[in-house]
């Protein structure tokens, strides 16, 4: 198996979580029409929606080079100086739930900013309708070009009126891992949330070190929010990274919710655990605060 399809331990307890009954859950057709991915499996009816009202919200294009990234933007309207938040995707593309948690930051106070940075291999993620379809796009981003991808995220939001000097990132499953990489790489960001991100990759060339090596390197604190069930990142290896970073006086925080799945914030999929996501968020909030992203 060569690392473009190899199965990383996030679409492991993605494509190996319990099964769930299709009850309560949206046609194909109504899924798609509301904005949701379809790789992800089967959409709950009862998602959570976060409006726009007090908002200014959309698309925009952020300048790399001669290219155009698309971007999901969300910020209180009228605020020139709202704190910066980078939201960091799953492997499913920008569609509805991460721009809804783009706004629900933007609730908070934040200038929130979701970059679709797997744009270049010209394939709509959220249209694709199985997760192995997707691995050769995603597992084929290199870090060095993911870095770059988010420090003009950053630019650009300064460039728009956000606050740099309170920069925050927040990731869900691949994106987990990116804030943990990405408090590696910027000396810029003050606090990152990583919902159940991979801690240790496959080999692959195009990942130079997993978040686990990187451990010496943190220049950021971390929160990281993990599930005691999640098939593919085991409890023990949230420990081993834990102690990882105690070993080299490097701030962080874990969380496990012991009986909660891979995915458990996602609200859209069966995976969705209201207790554990709702914690998850207020302990993210709170974190943010701590470390002055929010006020």
């Amino acid at each position: 198996m060569s690392f473009e399809t190899t199965m990383t331990s996030d679409v492991v307890g993605l494509t190996k979580s319990a099964p769930v009954s299709r009850r309560g859950f949206m046609s194909a057709t109504a899924a798609v029409a509301a904005g949701y991915t379809l790789a992800a499996g089967p959409v709950r009816a009862e998602v959570v929606t976060t409006d726009t009202n007090g908002l200014q919200a959309g698309d925009a294009r952020i300048k790399l080079g001669s290219e155009e990234m698309p971007a999901y933007f969300a910020r209180p309207a009228g605020n020139t100086k709202a704190p910066m938040i980078i939201v960091a995707m799953e492997i499913f593309g920008l569609h509805e739930y991460i721009k809804d948690v783009t706004r629900r930051l933007a609730k908070l106070g934040a200038f929130a900013v979701a970059p679709d940075y797997y744009f270049r291999k010209g394939v709509d993620l959220t249209k694709v309708s199985d997760v192995k379809d997707l691995l050769p796009v995603v597992n084929a981003k290199p870090d060095a070009e993911m870095w770059s991808d988010l420090d003009a995220t950053v630019a650009w939001a300064g460039s728009q009126g956000g606050d740099a000097t309170r920069l925050g990132m927040i990731g869900f499953c691949r994106g987990g891992r990116t804030v943990w990489e990405y408090a590696a790489h910027s000396g810029a960001l003050k606090a990152g949330v990583a919902f159940y991100g991979t801690l240790v990759d496959p080999a692959n060339p195009l990942w130079p070190k997993s978040p686990m090596q990187l451990a010496p390197e943190m220049k950021a604190p971390v929160l990281g929010l993990y599930g005691g069930a999640d098939t593919g990142i085991p409890v023990a290896q949230v420990e081993q990274m834990k102690a990882a970073l105690e070993q080299n006086k490097k701030t962080a925080e874990f969380k496990i919710y012991p009986e909660a799945p891979h995915g458990f914030h996602a609200d859209y999929r069966g995976s969705y655990r209201k207790d554990a996501a709702e914690d998850g968020w207020k302990r993210a909030e709170a974190w943010f605060k701590k470390y002055g992203v929010l006020s």
